[in-house]
């Protein structure tokens, strides 16, 4: 993978990741499109709002509507119409939640469709097989979450474990070529839970085997946040400046901020659409809850500074009755304007980067957007 640094500030870098579909600019947040669409938004508005970059998840793609679906189509981009890149999951975090219905050995992942019940397995070799299949441009090794908490030694054999099915992975990798003549890239994932020692052990390990990049995993899964702080530099302090770091699954602006701060480049959170379809919007003066009566006569946009398609257009009040009628545009409207947010924060930051005024910038946007809203909801 080609990868540059344009800039530093401190641990912060402003790079570009260069694909065969298109360059990325980091630091970059990538909205989730776990099944092949990012929910509620549709991919004209993706382009639209400057997304750089997609997640698919070979979990969920796998079991629906199938690899022998998305082969036939000519790969996922074809299938979704999406021409930018993707990174797929592997589906190692939709394994962990799904702690009740999957067996984990040596060899793989035994699991219970949540689907259907049909029985399935996953291997370290299968799941890169399947991303080729999928014809995903960035694609993640399989791996296990450990849960927080757990004890030490549980989270030790853990990756150990981890550590064998990336050197698995990354072999397959190497016997495998692409499918549809663009190159594809493989990440692998730190982990080790709250564990400075087995985290350290994680990341020197990998970065022995030279993936394309790295992922840090197994964080904001219910840690302190000072504590998913301190894993996250711990890690990004070992893996190898000249490749992405990935904090998966992460999170709110003040997260992605304070992990931008400690050397990471790329993040992915189901949280912009999720809580846009739950009515809580982000502005830059900090989050509001669109079902708040105080909205009801309020005739302004969301965010005066937003340039989304909503707040050009439509005021809170409107957006509020939307989400009181129970009308459908109201997740689209807020699902678009919340990941215009997080496009933009990004791309903010990547500028102070290049500035070198981001460690000033960060400190006092973080403490903005910590701003909260009266609860007077009716």
């Amino acid at each position: 993978m080609k990868f540059s640094i344009a800039q530093t500030d401190g641990s912060a870098r402003a790079g570009v990741i260069v694909t065969a579909r298109g360059e990325i600019a980091t630091p970059v947040f990538m909205p989730v499109g776990t099944q092949g669409s990012v929910k509620a938004v549709e991919q004209r508005e993706l382009e639209e709002i400057r997304a750089q970059v997609i997640l698919g998840n070979a979990y969920h793609l796998y079991l629906r509507p199938g690899t022998q679906t998305i082969e036939k189509a000519g790969g996922l981009h074809r299938f979704i119409g999406w021409p930018k890149p993707i990174l797929t999951d592997s589906g190692g975090y939709q394994v962990f939640s799904l702690s009740a219905l999957r067996r984990i050995d040596e060899e793989g992942v035994r699991f219970r469709s949540h689907i259907d019940g049909s029985d399935h397995q996953f291997t370290p070799e299968g799941v890169i097989d399947i991303e080729r299949a999928l014809g995903s441009d960035i694609m993640m090794v399989l791996d296990e979450c450990a849960p927080f908490p757990c004890d030490e030694e549980y989270a030790r054999r853990s990756n150990e474990l981890t550590i064998r099915w990336a050197g698995r992975a990354r072999s397959r990798m190497e016997q495998t070529s692409p499918q549809y003549g663009m190159d594809q890239f493989l990440f692998g994932i730190v982990q080790g839970s709250t564990y400075g020692s087995i985290r350290e052990r994680s990341a020197l390990a990998l970065s022995g085997m030279e993936f394309d990049g790295y992922a840090i995993g197994g964080l904001s899964v219910g840690e302190p946040e000072e504590t998913m702080y301190s894993m996250t530099a711990l890690c990004t302090g070992i893996l190898p400046a000249g490749r992405p770091r990935y904090l998966m699954g992460v999170g709110t602006p003040k997260n992605m901020l304070e992990a931008i701060a400690r050397g990471v480049d790329m993040f992915d959170c189901v949280l912009p659409t999720r809580n846009g379809r739950n009515a809580v919007l982000f502005t830059r003066r900090g989050k509001l809850n669109m079902r708040n009566a105080a909205h009801a006569g309020d005739f302004g946009p969301v965010d005066p500074e937003c340039a989304c398609y909503g707040c050009r257009n439509f005021s809170r009040a409107y957006l509020r009755h939307l989400f009181k009628a129970g009308e459908i545009l109201a997740l689209q409207l807020a699902s678009v304007h919340n990941l215009t947010f997080y496009v933009w924060l990004l791309s903010r930051a990547r500028e102070e980067i290049l500035k070198g005024t981001f460690a000033s910038w960060k400190d006092t946007t973080v403490a903005r957007l910590s701003a909260r809203e009266a609860d007077t909801i009716t």
